[in-house]
C-alpha cells in the first residue's frame, strides 16, 4: 500500500548536522530518564548508537556544561569501574514567573529540575494596569537572575505562567480576572528584561501546573488531570505522559465548561460557566457579612479564608460542597472523554481538598462510565500553589534538554 502521510517532516532529507542534534537529544533524555548515573556503555546499549558515537557526543555534551562525570561505580565486581554521567547542577537553568492574588513569584530551576529558589514579592499595585505587572515581575526576574549567576547558573530563558488562553506563548488572549485581553505580554517582558539572548514565553498557568505535578511525581503519573486555580479554574490535562495541548494550544479551559444553561453569568459573556459555581470567588461570595466586617477576610490568600472560615460557617461549607458537586460533574465529563486515572487538585485547590474531595468523587462514582471497575483516585497534588510557577521554569529547561546543539553551539563557538 503506497504511503499517504504528508507533511514537512518528509519535505527534506536527513543532513548530517540534523542526526547530530537528534543524536544529542537522545542522549541527554536518556542520562535524564535515569536519574542516576550512567554510564557510556549503558547509553550504548540503551540507544542502539556504536561506542564512538556515544563518545563523541557525550564529549560535546560535557563540553557544552550540560552533563557531568561522577565517580566510578565500584559496586561491579569485575573490570574497570565506568564512570557515571549525570545532568549537570550548573550551566544552563530556567526562570519561572507567575502571578497570584496577593503576590508575584519568581522561581529557579537548574538543568537536573531541582529548584534553586523560590521567590515571592507582595504585589505593590493591587489594581494595576498589564503593563504595570508586567514591569514589576521584570524587576523580581532581573534579582533572580542575579541570584543565580552567584550560584553559577545561566539562565537561558523566561516562561510566565497566566490564566486564560494564550496564543502562540506570548499573547494573553483573554483572562478577565486580572484583566488582560489581548495582551502580548511576551513582547512587554522581553523588553523590561532587556536581554535579547534570553528566551521569553508565555504558557497557560494550569498546564504548567501538570508538568511540574508530573515531574514531581518521577513520571509515575502517566494520565491524570491537574485541577488548578486561584484567579481562574483550568486543568491541565497529561495523556500518556504529554501535555495536551489541543489544536491552538488552548485546551484545558474547565473553568468554561457549562454547568447550568442558564445558570449565572459569565465574565467571558456566557452563562452557567463552572467558573460561577466553583471558582474561589463564588465560594467567597457566600462569606458572610459579620465575618467580612471582622476583617476575617482580609491579608489573606482567598483559599486560606476559606480555609480559615470553613470550620466555623456552615454558609462557607455549604458553597464549598456545591463547588465540589459542580466540579465532580465536569471532571467525569472530562474523564468519560479523556480517560485519566487521577485528579490531582492544584493550586489554591490543594489547600482546600479537605473540603471538596468527598463531593467530587461521589460524582465521579456516580458518573464516569468505568468508575465501577476502574476507581479514579482524586487527591491534593504534592507541590499546590508553586505548581505553575515551577512548571514555568521546568519548560525553559525541557526544551534545551529536547535541543541541547543549539546551546552546546552557543557556549563553544
Amino acid at each position: 500500500m503506497p504511503d499517504r502521510r504528508t507533511g514537512s517532516g518528509f519535505s527534506t532529507p536527513a543532513r548530517q548536522e540534523n542526526i547530530r542534534a537528534h543524536n544529542l537529544g537522545l542522549i541527554l533524555q536518556r542520562i535524564a530518564a535515569d536519574g542516576g548515573p550512567v554510564s557510556r556503555i549503558d547509553l550504548a546499549r540503551a540507544t542502539g548508537l556504536a561506542r564512538p558515537t556515544i563518545s563523541r557526543l557525550v564529549d560535546d555534551l560535557l563540553a557544552g556544561g550540560l552533563i557531568a562525570e561522577v565517580g566510578p561505580d565500584r559496586s561491579r565486581s569485575a573490570g574497570r569501574p565506568p564512570i557515571g554521567l549525570t545532568l549537570s547542577r550548573t550551566g544552563p537553568a530556567g526562570l519561572g514567573l507567575d502571578i497570584r492574588t496577593g503576590s508575584l513569584a519568581a522561581c529557579i530551576v537548574d538543568f537536573a529540575g531541582t529548584v534553586r529558589h523560590l521567590e515571592f514579592a507582595p504585589r505593590t499595585h493591587p489594581v494595576t494596569s498589564p503593563e504595570q505587572t508586567i514591569d514589576d515581575l521584570a524587576a523580581i526576574a532581573k534579582d533572580a537572575i542575579r541570584l543565580a549567576e552567584a550560584q553559577g547558573l545561566t539562565i537561558v530563558g523566561v516562561t510566565l505562567a497566566t490564566p486564560g488562553p494564550v496564543q502562540d506563548r506570548t499573547r494573553v488572549r483573554f483572562a478577565p480576572a486580572i484583566g488582560w485581553r489581548d495582551f502580548d505580554a511576551g513582547s512587554r517582558l522581553r523588553a523590561a528584561l532587556g536581554s535579547a539572548d534570553m528566551s521569553v514565553s508565555v504558557d497557560n498557568e494550569a498546564g504548567l501546573a501538570a508538568l511540574a505535578e508530573w515531574h514531581a511525581s518521577d513520571k509515575e503519573l502517566r494520565n491524570f488531570v491537574c485541577l488548578f486555580g486561584d484567579f481562574e479554574l483550568g486543568a491541565g490535562i497529561v495523556l500518556d505522559g504529554e501535555l495536551l495541548r489541543g489544536a491552538r494550544g488552548w485546551s484545558g479551559e474547565l473553568g468554561h465548561v457549562t454547568v447550568e444553561p442558564d445558570g449565572v453569568a459569565c465574565s467571558c459573556g456566557a452563562k452557567g460557566c463552572l467558573q460561577g459555581y466553583a471558582g474561589l470567588a463564588a465560594i467567597l461570595a457566600a462569606v458572610p457579612d459579620e465575618e467580612k466586617r471582622s476583617g476575617a477576610t482580609s491579608h489573606r490568600t482567598p483559599a486560606v479564608t476559606i480555609g480559615v472560615l470553613a470550620d466555623r460557617s456552615p454558609e462557607v461549607r455549604a458553597a464549598l460542597a456545591r463547588a465540589g458537586t459542580a466540579l465532580g460533574i465536569s471532571l467525569a465529563a472530562l474523564i468519560n472523554l479523556v480517560d485519566v486515572d487521577t485528579v490531582l487538585l492544584d493550586g489554591s485547590y490543594s489547600l482546600l481538598a479537605t473540603w471538596l474531595t468527598e463531593e467530587i468523587q461521589a460524582e465521579i462514582r456516580d458518573r464516569v462510565l468505568t468508575a465501577r471497575w476502574a476507581p479514579v483516585e482524586v487527591r491534593a497534588a504534592p507541590i499546590g500553589p508553586d505548581a505553575a510557577v515551577i512548571g514555568a521554569a521546568l519548560t525553559v529547561i525541557e526544551d534545551v534538554r529536547r535541543d541541547p546543539s543549539t546551546w552546546i553551539t552557543r557556549t563553544v563557538s
